[in-house]
C-alpha cells in the first residue's frame, strides 16, 4: 500500500426490526443487546418501544401505533397498518439492511418478512408463531418469509426442523429474569403485605380488551372468596392508568369496598411472588405464574362474535402455556361461558388449600423452569450473526 493511500470506511452494519407489543420490545431489546459487544457499529431502526429505544432503536412510529389484539380490531384497522407496513418496506428495500427480524407480532412481520426476502434481504423471526396451536397452515408462508426462526418452547424446534426452516431454540427470556427461588417475604415487603396472610393475585391481563371481559367475573370471584374465608388478602397489578380507572370503576360496583383488594401500579412479579394463588388471564402471564411455582387458575373471555371465529380453529386441548408445554391439564382452564364467578371461585380455593397439589405444582413448575433456562440473549445474538455473515 503506497503512502498517502486511505483505507475506505467501514461501513456500520445496520439491522431492521420491528415488534408491536410489549413482550416482543423485552425480547428484541435483550438480542439488541447480545449484539452489541460482537458489532459495536451497529445500527438499528424499524419500529419498537421503551426498550429497544434504549438500545438505540430509531422507531418510524410510536410502538402503540401498531398494538392491537384480536381478529376483529385487526380487520377494522388493517388499511392503516397496511399503510405503516407498505411504508417500512419501500425505506428498507433501498437502504437493505444487513438483515431484517421481526420480534413476534407475527401478523405484521410475516407479510413484511416475505417481500424482504423475496428481494434478497435475510429475515430472522424471533418467536415462532403458535402453528402448535392454531393456522397450522402459516408454516407456508413461514418457508417463504424466514430465512432463520428463533424459538423459545423446547417442542418448536423439532416442528420447525421439520418444515425445513433453519431454527435455533434460545430459551425463555423470561426464565433467567425470574429466579429459581423466588423471594416470597421480599415480595409482601415491597407491597405492605404480612408474611403470614393468605394472597390471592387477581391478573385480568395488560390489554383494555381482556380487562374489558374479565374483570366483572374476577370481581365477583373475589367476592365469593371473601365470603368464604374473610381473612383472604387480594392483590390486583394493573397495567395503565385506564386499567386502573376501568378496575375500579367495576369494583366500586360491585359493592367490595369491605374486601381486602389491593390496586399496584405495575408490579406484577411482586405480586405473583407474594400471591398463594393466582387468578390468571390467559397468555404469557401464566408462564410467569408457572415459573413463580405458583398454583394458578386461567381464564378466557372475548367478544362474543370473535369467540364464534376462534373456537373452532384451534389444534390443542389447552390454552395456558403451564398445560401446553406440560402436554396435560396441570392447572384448571376456564374459557368464554364456562368462566363463570362460581366456577372459578371453586378453583382457586382449591388450588389455596389443597398442599398436595400445591406441591406437585411446585415440583412440575421447577422442572419446566430448568427446561426453559438457557442464555437467550447470546443464543439468538449467535444465529443473526451467522445469517448476516459476522
Amino acid at each position: 500500500m503506497g503512502a498517502g493511500t486511505a483505507l475506505a470506511p467501514t461501513r456500520a452494519t445496520t439491522l431492521a426490526l420491528v415488534a408491536g407489543e410489549v413482550s416482543g420490545d423485552l425480547l428484541a431489546a435483550r438480542l439488541m443487546a447480545g449484539l452489541k459487544p460482537h458489532l459495536p457499529d451497529v445500527r438499528f431502526s424499524g419500529i419498537g418501544g421503551a426498550r429497544m429505544l434504549e438500545q438505540g432503536l430509531v422507531s418510524d412510529v410510536p410502538m402503540d401505533t401498531l398494538t392491537v389484539r384480536g381478529l376483529l380490531p385487526v380487520l377494522l384497522r388493517y388499511r392503516e397498518l397496511k399503510g405503516i407496513q407498505d411504508r417500512l418496506r419501500d425505506r428498507l428495500l433501498a437502504e437493505r439492511p444487513a438483515a431484517f427480524i421481526g420480534a413476534d407480532y407475527p401478523g405484521f412481520n410475516l407479510g413484511l418478512e416475505e417481500q424482504l426476502r423475496a428481494a434478497g434481504i435475510p429475515t430472522v423471526h424471533f418467536v415462532g408463531p403458535q402453528i402448535w396451536a392454531w393456522r397450522r397452515g402459516r408454516i407456508k408462508k413461514i418457508q417463504r418469509a424466514v430465512s432463520h426462526m428463533l424459538v423459545i418452547f423446547p417442542f418448536e424446534q423439532e416442528l420447525y426442523e421439520q418444515a425445513g426452516v433453519p431454527v435455533t431454540y434460545i430459551g425463555h427470556p423470561l426464565a433467567e429474569t425470574i429466579p429459581l427461588e423466588p423471594d416470597v417475604a421480599a415480595a409482601r415487603r415491597a407491597l405492605g403485605i404480612p408474611a403470614d396472610a393468605k394472597v390471592v393475585a387477581v391478573m385480568p391481563g395488560s390489554r383494555m380488551s381482556e380487562v374489558k371481559y374479565l374483570t366483572e367475573p374476577y370481581l365477583r370471584t373475589v367476592r365469593l372468596l371473601a365470603a368464604r374465608e374473610p381473612s383472604l388478602r387480594f392483590i390486583a397489578p394493573m397495567a395503565g392508568a385506564r386499567q386502573t380507572a376501568y378496575f375500579k370503576e367495576l369494583a366500586a360496583k360491585a359493592g367490595l369496598q369491605d374486601v381486602p383488594l389491593q390496586l399496584v401500579d405495575g408490579q406484577s412479579h411482586d405480586c405473583i411472588a407474594a400471591a398463594d394463588a393466582v387468578l390468571a388471564a390467559s397468555g404469557t402471564a401464566t408462564l410467569e405464574v408457572a415459573l413463580y411455582k405458583k398454583p394458578m387458575v386461567i381464564a378466557y373471555k372475548v367478544l362474543p362474535a370473535e369467540w364464534m371465529l376462534i373456537r373452532h380453529m384451534g389444534y390443542l386441548p389447552w390454552i395456558g402455556l403451564p398445560n401446553i408445554l406440560a402436554r396435560e391439564s396441570l392447572v384448571p382452564e376456564f374459557l368464554q361461558d364456562a368462566a363463570t364467578p362460581q366456577a372459578l371461585a371453586d378453583a382457586v380455593w382449591f388450588q389455596l388449600t389443597d398442599e398436595n397439589n400445591r406441591a406437585h405444582l411446585r415440583r412440575r413448575f421447577a422442572d419446566m423452569h430448568h427446561s426453559l433456562l438457557r442464555d437467550s440473549a447470546q443464543r439468538s445474538a449467535d444465529a443473526v450473526l451467522q445469517v448476516i455473515g459476522k
